[in-house]
């Protein structure tokens, strides 16, 4: 990955500014449920970082990974201290850290809605600083969504950069598929313009939608699965229809990295 900027250390070298700490029971369960999906190592350590104001979505993913060992991390002493209340040690914990993992080498990190409020270098340091943490063969999970986890976002990387980006909805929720755009992750939200690949491939999902719209009388899912069939004919979409009945399409990062400045 390119050098970019260092963020700044806050109190106990812990990275970052806290979030604004909104959060609603089963937010990330799309999210969580692709997580669920990947083959993650026996008793594997999971970060959530930035849980927000209350830990609910932390405890639901350690009730998703049954088998592995979840730490939720927040910046913001006080919602640590509140979160004790949720633990189960050693299943599910509570510390205080940020985008350092609090000396943490977790085999998987899930940082969703963190990097909104920095700027796209500093989302990009974070990236760096996050994937130099993670165990041999670790994965960063590092996405957005919106207030009720209907649309999301959410990029794959490992220590050698992101390798996938996944986009994931209700498709009764949305008019056309470039209706996501609006929670694009932070790396590509001002890249979705003309000549952009990002940009590109929501116009490339738009015109798939409009061609599946003989479906719609069998429903906005089989809309959606018919039109992401179509966007696989020409991209290289990395998950079957299995994956696209739940609202979901992945591809390889190459396929919307931004174009160099």
């Amino acid at each position: 990955m390119a050098r970019t900027p260092r963020l700044a250390a806050g109190r106990a070298r812990a990275l970052g500014c806290p979030t604004r700490g909104t959060t609603n029971p089963n937010r990330l369960r799309r999210s969580d449920r692709w997580i669920a999906a990947l083959p993650l190592p026996p008793h594997a350590l999971v970060v959530d970082l930035g849980y927000g104001a209350t830990p609910v979505t932390t405890v639901e993913l350690a009730a998703r990974l049954p088998g592995a060992r979840v730490v939720g991390l927040e910046i913001d002493p006080e919602r640590v201290a509140a979160a004790k209340a949720a633990e189960d040690p050693p299943r599910l914990v509570f510390r205080r850290g940020g985008f350092e993992l609090a000396g943490l080498r977790p085999d998987l990190v899930r940082a969703f809605n963190v990097l909104r409020q920095y700027t796209e270098a500093e989302a990009l340091a974070a990236w760096e600083t996050m994937c130099a943490r993670l165990a041999p063969g670790g994965l960063l999970v590092e996405g957005t969504c919106d207030e009720i986890g209907r649309r999301c976002w959410w990029v794959a990387l490992t220590a050698d950069g992101p390798q996938t980006i996944t986009l994931s909805c209700l498709p009764a929720d949305i008019e056309r598929p470039s209706d996501l755009a609006e929670r694009l992750p932070k790396a590509l939200i001002h890249r979705n313009v003309p000549g952009e690949r990002v940009h590109a491939l929501l116009s490339a999902l738009d015109a798939c939608w409009d061609n599946a719209a003989p479906f719609a009388p069998f429903g906005p899912r089989a809309r959606w699965v018919e039109a992401v069939a179509e966007l696989a004919r020409g991209l290289p979409v990395l998950n079957g229809r299995k994956r696209w009945r739940l609202g979901e399409v992945t591809l390889p990062w190459s396929s919307v990295a931004p174009l160099e400045s």
